[in-house]
């Protein structure tokens, strides 16, 4: 079997993890982002702007086996996620059809963000999507255009991503602050290389020739009430101040579930937030 080929498009953070990890499978992997100098070693550069109708100069011009479109907003405004997830997926979409290039799937990678839960209820890939805000609002539409362009597509609803370099919630639990204990705020999150490692399974188990449904959340094993996750993260850190008047502050209580993924054999390397925070802290990831 030759080498499967997969362009992910918005190489960031998380598609670079992703490149790592199909590299070591032996996949082609392109990256398409502005800065090429910062992929890793061994993925074949596509210097491009998703903002931007211009196809890159670099565009490959073979085909393609798989899609990944792992953008990030430059702009956090209704207009920004605009450009960034819907619009950049639209240009995406039509290079492939310049190039006359047909993925056997899209792997689209969105957010919870289109759940607007905030009881604390329990959510699935079943659960309605009720986004309040124009993020999720925008997600949703990003999310159509990719179920209905043609390709195989699934979308990956990814949860709230931890990991070096994004270290938020450390930083306000070494400043003090507060969080809300009753009623619990429950979050959901994935650790940076579960994430990467997620996309990379389904990538494969499609490869395998496994049905995909049209989507999947990408979350750990355990929601948890961030009240609960700072206490554990003071007692970690040996914090014992508090701040006198600052709280760490969430919009929506929900709890997401990973059982469609699960049952498809997926196991996240850091199944809660203790895992995941203990290795960043530790430096083992």
């Amino acid at each position: 079997m030759s080498a499967p080929s997969v362009l992910i498009a918005g190489c960031g953070d998380v598609g670079s993890r992703l490149a790592t990890q199909l590299l070591a499978e032996r996949w082609q992997v392109y990256g398409l982002r502005r800065s090429v100098s910062r992929l890793p070693a061994g993925v074949i550069g596509v210097a491009g702007d998703l903002f931007s109708e211009q196809c890159p100069a670099d565009w490959p011009t073979g085909p393609l086996d798989y899609l990944v479109y792992s953008a990030a907003a430059t702009d956090h405004d209704e207009a920004g996620y605009r450009a960034a997830y819907v619009e950049g997926l639209q240009h995406v979409l039509g290079w492939l059809k310049q190039y006359g290039q047909q993925p056997r799937r899209v792997l689209f990678v969105s957010s919870s963000s289109v759940y607007g839960q905030q009881e604390g209820e329990w959510v699935d890939e079943t659960s309605p999507t009720i986004a309040a805000g124009y993020s999720g609002r925008l997600m949703l539409e990003a999310e159509q255009v990719a179920l209905q362009s043609g390709i195989p597509a699934s979308i990956v609803r990814l949860t709230g991503i931890y990991g070096p370099g994004r270290e938020w919630l450390l930083t306000q639990v070494r400043r003090g602050y507060r969080v809300a204990i009753d009623p619990p705020l429950y979050g959901n999150r994935i650790h940076v290389d579960d994430a990467a490692g997620l996309l990379a399974f389904l990538l494969e188990a499609d490869r395998r020739g496994v049905g995909l449904d049209d989507v999947y959340i990408g979350v750990d094993d355990a929601p948890a009430p961030l009240a609960q996750v700072v206490d554990w993260l003071r007692e970690y850190l040996g914090v014992t101040e508090w701040a006198e008047d600052a709280s760490v502050r969430r919009t929506g209580s929900k709890q997401c579930s990973n059982a469609r993924v699960k049952a498809l054999g997926w196991v996240p390397k850091y199944p809660s937030y203790r895992e995941g925070y203990a290795a960043i802290l530790e430096g083992r990831c």
